[in-house]
C-alpha cells in the first residue's frame, strides 16, 4: 500500500532530554490518521520534524516517496501544515495572507485570488476578511491557518491540535472540510490528545508516549473492542491517574 507519510527511526534531543526516541510510523493513503498522546509525549516534536519544521538528530521522513530533506521543495509543494501556535502575519487581512502565501509558494495571481474566495466562503471568514488577523479570535485563526494548509491543492495534510480552543459552530465546519477532502482521495494526520475527536473523526491512529509508537494501526485494531480512551489510558496510564486528593475524599 503505497503511503502518504512514512517515519522511520525520527529521534530529536534537546540538552539531555530525548523527545522522540526513534519513531516509526506508514501514514496509508487516503486515511484519517490520529496521533495521540498524552501532553509533552512528543507528537508536535514528531510531525514537526515529519514535514521540515524541525531537523532531526537521526532517521528519514517522506512524503509520497519524496524525501522531506534531500527532496524538500517536492516533499512540501505534496503537503499543507497546520502546526500548533502557528505564526500568522497579524498586520495583514485574511484575503491578505492568503494572497501572500500563494504568491510566495508561485501560484498565479488568479488561482490565488479564485481559491480565497472560494475558502473565505467555504469556511465562514468572508464576513471577516477585511479584518485584520490580529483581531481574529482562536477559531478564526484556525481556520485561516486551515486555509493556507488548503490552499495549494496538497495531497497530505498535517494537522497539529485543529480543534483546540475552536469553538462547536467552527469545529462544526472544520470537520466537514476535513471530511470532504478524505472523501476526495486526500490524507490527513491529526494530532490531538482529545480521544473522542479522534475516534469520531480517524479511521488510523497511533499512541505516542514518552516519544515512542506504543501502538499504530486501524481504530478498531488498536482499542480493541474497547473507547480509545479506555485503551490508552491502559497502554500509558501510570499510578497518577488512581490517585485521589485526601480532602476531598472524606
Amino acid at each position: 500500500m503505497e503511503t502518504a507519510l512514512d517515519i522511520r527511526g525520527l529521534v530529536k534531543r534537546f540538552g539531555d532530554k530525548v523527545a522522540v526516541a526513534g519513531v516509526d510510523l506508514a501514514v496509508p493513503r487516503g486515511s484519517f490518521y490520529g496521533l495521540v498522546g498524552q501532553n509533552g509525549a512528543g507528537k508536535t516534536t514528531t510531525l514537526s520534524m515529519a514535514v521540515g519544521l524541525l531537523r532531526p538528530d537521526g532517521g528519514t521522513a517522506s512524503i509520497f516517496g519524496a524525501d522531506v530533506w534531500s527532496a524538500p521543495a517536492q516533499a512540501k509543494a505534496l503537503v499543507g501544515v497546520l502546526p500548533d501556535g502557528l505564526a500568522m502575519p497579524e498586520r495583514l487581512t485574511g484575503r491578505e495572507v492568503l494572497t501572500y502565501i500563494g504568491l510566495l509558494r508561485g501560484m498565479p495571481r488568479a488561482t490565488v485570488a479564485e481559491r480565497a474566495d472560494e475558502l473565505l466562503a467555504v469556511l465562514e471568514l468572508d464576513a471577516a476578511e477585511k479584518a485584520l488577523v490580529i483581531e481574529y479570535s482562536t477559531g478564526m485563526r484556525k481556520k485561516i491557518g486551515l486555509a493556507t494548509a488548503l490552499l495549494h491543492a496538497p495531497r497530505l495534510l498535517v494537522l497539529d491540535e485543529p480543534f483546540e480552543a475552536v469553538d462547536p459552530v467552527s469545529a462544526a465546519t472544520i470537520k466537514s472540510i476535513l471530511r470532504g477532502f478524505v472523501a476526495g482521495g486526500g490524507s490527513i494526520v491529526l494530532s490531538s490528545h482529545v480521544m473522542a475527536l479522534v475516534e469520531q473523526l480517524c479511521d488510523h491512529v497511533a499512541v505516542v508516549d514518552a516519544g515512542r509508537v506504543v501502538a499504530a494501526g486501524p481504530l478498531d485494531e488498536v482499542r480493541g473492542g474497547r473507547s480509545l480512551e479506555d485503551t490508552f489510558v491502559g497502554l500509558v496510564g501510570t499510578e497518577q491517574t488512581k490517585k485521589e486528593l485526601s480532602w476531598l475524599s472524606k
